[in-house]
């Protein structure tokens, strides 16, 4: 019985290896690639990512929680505190700051291949694009990096028919672009007075993490608001290589800016003008109304329209918490009702900074600032006055600004308006 089975293996061995035999050149070329690729399936997977072969560790991802920091985060993957004292001592808080892990952000542990599993770095996400990694094996250090990033540039337009954000919101652009889009235009248009049916157009840069992950807007290079059948044009302009500062001008080279900005707050509505004779809601009797009334939310910011200098920062019955800022021997500004001043007398104060926020302290019905404006000596409806420009371009400058926002204007001009029926 034994020899018989010993004689049918034996002819089948025979059978299987003609059976090989009689397969073609091309049959065994493909036999041998397919074992080739699956050995090579079996190969580890190599990660690139933050500038780094990451899978040269065994790696951990993980986001910071609340109650973490950077010392308790250390302790759970097996980081002795006098490890962690030495790692915090060692790396200024100029490279990175370890008491500022925010909650929410990404981080990636680093951790020996063998059995060990020995914690050796960590990496952590600053935002979509910035991050900073820290190593603490062989020796301490920390290197600051960014992530690949694509700029791409789009062109939208969009027409108003209730508010600006509303029409950005529609036309499918980043929200961001809404306050972008405000401070452009904050010296030379009154947002408060948008009409339905203004319309405008943008070029804009995007920013996309491995050309593909939106990591938000980069800049506007055009536009254009027509505003009341006015079209106001707006390039951005390289002014001063050494310190890379940009500004934007129109189709003629003269600056957007003015000596001071349209509003002190980011637009939301006006709920009272200046006013020679108007009902008070408080006191009940009609009196001058000697300012101009911006209705916004407590607590957001309230800034200088112009630079100068902190003459008050106190507080009245009538006034609430206030600020009065002198600019120049001819201009002077108040800003009434905050809920809480930031500014105190003789402060010198930049265009735009914050001096307050919105509140309703003093004689006030809701939150609200109330914003008064001098001109030498004598308040006025600061929105009748013909105010000063920013100081012009100069002129040495014209020719190649001329010459780079050429095709920057002709797309634009290219691109139809939105109409308002079009959105209905």
């Amino acid at each position: 019985m034994k020899s018989s089975f010993l004689v049918f293996s034996f002819l089948m061995a025979i059978l299987f290896a003609s059976c090989e035999d009689e397969k073609t050149p091309t049959e065994k070329a493909e036999l041998i690639t397919k074992n080739k690729s699956k050995k090579a399936k079996l190969k580890p997977v190599v990660v690139q990512e933050y500038g780094m072969t990451l899978s040269d560790f065994n790696f951990e991802r993980d986001t910071v929680k609340n109650g973490d920091f950077f010392g308790n985060i250390m302790d759970k993957n097996g980081v002795m505190p006098g490890k962690v004292y030495q790692i915090t001592e060692s790396i200024p808080d100029s490279i990175f700051n370890f008491k500022r892990i925010n909650v929410g952000r990404p981080y990636t542990l680093l951790k020996s291949k063998d059995s060990l599993a020995k914690t050796l770095g960590f990496i952590y996400e600053h935002n979509a694009i910035d991050y900073t990694k820290v190593f603490f094996g062989d020796s301490i250090y920390a290197e600051k990096g960014k992530k690949p990033v694509t700029i791409k540039q789009k062109i939208a337009t969009g027409v108003i028919t209730s508010s600006l954000s509303n029409a950005i919101d529609e036309a499918g652009i980043s929200y961001e672009i809404t306050s972008r889009f405000a401070d452009i235009y904050q010296w030379s248009v009154d947002f408060f007075r948008l009409q339905k049916g203004d319309q405008f157009k943008i070029i804009y840069n995007e920013k996309f993490i491995n050309d593909s992950i939106f990591a938000g807007v980069e800049s506007i290079d055009a536009a254009i608001l027509n505003h009341k059948g006015r079209e106001f044009y707006a390039f951005n302009f390289l002014v001063d290589a050494k310190v890379g500062r940009y500004d934007y001008f129109d189709e003629e080279a003269v600056t957007l800016r003015s000596f001071f900005l349209k509003a002190p707050l980011q637009y939301s509505r006006i709920s009272s003008r200046y006013s020679p004779r108007r009902f008070h809601p408080v006191q009940k009797r009609w009196k001058a109304h000697k300012g101009t009334d911006y209705a916004a939310a407590t607590g957001t910011p309230i800034w200088s329209t112009a630079d100068g200098t902190v003459i008050k920062s106190s507080y009245t019955r009538g006034n609430g918490n206030y600020v009065k800022v002198k600019h120049t021997n001819k201009y002077t500004t108040q800003y009434l009702h905050m809920s809480k001043r930031a500014v105190k007398v003789g402060d010198y104060v930049k265009q735009g900074e914050i001096i307050g926020y919105v509140g309703s302290t003093g004689l006030a019905t809701g939150p609200h600032v109330c914003y008064r404006f001098w001109v030498n000596g004598k308040q006025v409806d600061p929105y009748k006055q013909d105010l000063p420009d920013a100081e012009p371009m100069e002129e040495n400058m014209k020719p190649s600004y001329f010459e780079f926002i050429q095709p920057l204007k002709e797309k634009l001009d290219q691109v139809d308006y939105v109409e308002i029926a079009e959105q209905a």
